[in-house]
């Protein structure tokens, strides 16, 4: 009997699935895509600590902090740009990012430890460099780079600004 209930409510969803209105402003296909190439690519852009410090100091490199504007706020790489990932659009990318050649660095919470006011720890699944990367790909921005490290804030050579550093 209950398992004539749950065939039933699957049948039901399946339906119910079947008969949404399409969007043609939402295209998973090419989401997933998107992920697929980005897999490779991400994992050779991958930076260590020093690499990422040397890279952020060049000229022309944009560091991008795509965390909420609340958690920048309180610390953030020193000489970051904050675009929260919500407010990607091309038009919010191109005032921050001034090409799509533009070599861009990212970074998230889940690369620090110890800061569970500025930078909590996410789900692994859910870090935001993996949406940002995917995100900045499916833009066209193809000179990503990422920090690869979970950096202990105690003992790093990176620069931090903010709420946090200033109140200390």
């Amino acid at each position: 009997m209950v398992r004539i209930a749950a065939l039933a409510l699957a049948a039901a969803v399946l339906q119910a699935c079947a008969s949404a209105p399409p969007n043609p402003q939402i295209d998973y296909a090419a989401f997933a895509r998107d992920v697929d190439e980005v897999g490779a690519v991400r994992e050779a852009r991958r930076v260590s600590e020093d690499e990422f410090i040397r890279m952020a100091g060049e000229p022309g490199t944009v560091v991008l902090d795509a965390r909420s504007e609340r958690l920048f706020r309180l610390r953030h790489i020193d000489g970051a740009q904050n675009l929260p990932f919500p407010e990607f659009t091309a038009k919010t990318l191109a005032a921050t990012i001034p090409s799509p050649d533009t070599r861009v660095l990212i970074y998230c919470n889940n690369n620090f430890r110890d800061l569970p006011e500025s930078m909590p720890v996410k789900a692994m699944a859910s870090a935001l460099n993996l949406s940002t990367f995917v995100a900045l790909h499916s833009y066209g921005y193809r000179n990503v780079y990422e920090l690869a490290p979970v950096v202990d804030p105690a003992n790093t050579r990176l620069a931090f600004a903010g709420d946090e550093i200033r109140a200390r």
